[in-house]
């Protein structure tokens, strides 16, 4: 007697990224590639946590033997306090956009993106997944520069919850433009290209080592249309509860970016865009 073929199952929903049960989110498979991205830098962290500390030595270094005894207090703080957080998070804004930038343009390049895109994942999902690589690796290196900027000032953090606030708002939306530029990218030249001529004078032109407010005009004004100025503005405000901008207007913009640029990944991730070759 021939197998009973069943026609009234329901067919499994559809999405850019595969398939998965309805109405479920997918724990193991996010579990997964969350712990995947984790590992990923933590396999290379002479690379990816400790080249970058050293980098922000660097500077901090360089800049309070440079320009620290002549250049006086900035915004009424001693100059290498008022230095501490841009470093910190020009820091965690380039290592978040390089965590989920390289992730994506490595699999593509290497041709195993599809071993991401196979399993029952949802964009959503995805996405969660990826930035939790961010997080955690902008947390790493936040935490370990932070303590050795109060080790180093003798100062401790002004407001704490402005301060991890700004920083995970920073992993959310760095994290998420990396995300779009692996996706854009197909190849490793044009990765390169959209960090060193997008990312980095982002990072660098937005009162990290300056007061925007030493500006001239219309520089101080188009510094306000950066929203990494506001990423760096809250987390000098956080530690030491002093800042160019009013910290509500930054935390403000900071969000409406965030939801805009993680909207855009979600939407790049569920129709597959560039993504499927």
């Amino acid at each position: 007697m021939p197998p009973t073929i069943r026609t009234d199952s329901p067919a499994p929903e559809h999405h850019g990224m595969g398939v998965r049960r309805f109405g479920r989110v997918n724990w193991l498979g996010l579990r997964t590639l969350a712990t995947r991205e984790v590992m990923r830098f933590m396999a290379v962290w002479q690379q990816t946590v400790f080249a970058p500390l050293m980098t922000a030595a660097l500077f901090v270094l360089i800049f309070a033997l440079a320009m620290g005894q002549g250049r006086g207090e900035v915004m009424g703080l001693p100059y290498l306090v008022f230095l501490g957080p841009g470093i910190l998070m020009m820091t965690v804004v380039q290592n978040a956009f390089a965590n989920t930038s390289s992730s994506i343009t490595s699999a593509k390049v290497q041709g195993n993106i599809v071993d991401t895109l196979m399993p029952p994942l949802s964009a959503g999902e995805l996405l969660a997944g990826y930035l939790a690589g961010s997080v955690a690796r902008a947390a790493l290196v936040g935490a370990v520069i932070g303590t050795g900027m109060v080790l180093v000032t003798g100062r401790g953090v002004a407001h704490p919850g402005w301060a991890l606030a700004f920083v995970l708002l920073a992993a959310l939306m760095l994290g998420g433009l990396g995300i779009l530029a692996g996706i854009l990218a197909q190849k490793f030249d044009q990765m390169a290209a959209i960090s060193n001529f997008v990312i980095t004078p982002l990072s660098f032109l937005s009162g990290t080592f300056y007061s925007v407010q030493a500006l001239p005009e219309p520089f101080r004004t188009l510094s306000h249309w950066n929203p990494v100025f506001y990423l760096i503005d809250g987390a000098r405000y956080g530690v030491t509860g002093i800042s160019d901008a009013p910290v509500w207007r930054g935390l403000l913009v900071c969000t409406l970016v965030v939801a805009l640029v993680l909207g855009l990944a979600w939407r790049w991730l569920k129709s597959g865009y560039r993504m499927k070759a």
